[in-house]
């Protein structure tokens, strides 16, 4: 009996023994296909860097799927570098000032402004144009509203007549990006540069811009343009200069002609985005030059 159970145990150990070392056989035999199978890839996408591409653009866009959807009410992580914002302390002691002095006076934050004025001067370098004429340009026209339309098509900060100046956009994608602060004043300074090189003038550059270089009447434009240009300069010198201005006495002399009864579209007045604390005139034309497609009369 005692042999038979010996017997016995011998056969099951033996029997393990053989499973054991089939199963460990198995697994190296595995592990070496594996093997193999790794060194073929590696050498195939070596010998195809397309094959390459394509494999990790699909590994990319397998953990993509993978990671949880964020929740629709949180912010997205970069939508600060989306954002036309910058601290108006890091700005140059003038820029600064005149930053913090349009803030109180159209009251706008001081943060885009601050993009918006450092973008002035920038372009006002390139140009040799005074970059507070710039910004005394959009003051009036849209009062730093960057999504402002006027009855007839002018559009952003600037007032650009898109519809005319359309292909002064393409480089920017379109004219979708008229409502881009950055890119409007871009555009906007190129249409201002046409303007007064037609001209030969400053001040006949500024009635070509708003549309009225013949018309005998500007409606206050070129004024109130030049006014804010010289209260911004002096806010860049330094001056205490106040936010709000009293209002200009009432005229001695007698009021232009009038204007045609049946106005063009070019000519048809608009009322006038005008800065907090001035007085607004009834009507001007329409702003930016759409005259520059006709020839000077």
């Amino acid at each position: 009996m005692n042999q038979v159970l010996r017997a016995g145990m011998q056969g099951l150990r033996t029997f393990a023994s053989d499973v054991a070392d089939g199963f460990f056989e198995i697994v190296h035999n595995g592990f070496a296909l594996i093997g193999l199978a790794l060194v073929f890839v590696v050498v195939a996408l070596a010998a195809r860097p397309d094959l390459q591409q394509v494999g990790e653009e699909r590994l990319a866009a397998w953990v993509e799927s993978r990671k949880p959807a964020p929740a629709p009410t949180d912010p997205a992580p970069n939508a600060v570098e989306r954002a036309t914002a910058a601290r108006p302390e890091e700005l140059p002691r003038p820029q600064a000032a005149v930053a913090y002095w349009l803030s109180r006076k159209y009251k706008v934050a001081a943060e885009p402004l601050s993009v918006l004025v450092a973008e002035a001067y920038d372009i006002g370098r390139q140009t040799k144009l005074d970059p507070t004429l710039i910004l005394a340009i959009m003051a009036v026209e849209s009062s730093f509203n960057p999504f402002a339309q006027s009855p007839v098509g002018a559009q952003g900060l600037m007032q650009v007549m898109t519809r005319v100046h359309g292909d002064k956009y393409e480089p920017a994608g379109g004219t979708l990006a008229a409502f881009d602060p950055i890119t409007n004043l871009r555009v906007g300074v190129k249409v201002l540069q046409e303007c007064i090189a037609r001209a030969g003038s400053l001040e006949g550059g500024l009635r070509y811009y708003v549309g009225a270089a013949n018309l005998g009447d500007d409606g206050g434009y070129t004024v109130k343009v030049m006014a804010e240009h010289d209260r911004l300069r002096q806010v860049a010198n330094g001056r205490n200069v106040p936010i709000f201005t009293p209002s200009a006495p009432a005229a001695t002399t007698p009021p232009p002609a009038a204007m045609p009864t049946q106005p063009t579209q070019r000519t048809q007045p608009i009322p006038v985005m005008a800065p907090a604390g001035e007085p607004k005139p009834a009507t001007r034309p329409p702003a930016t030059v759409a005259l520059l497609e006709q020839p000077a009369s």
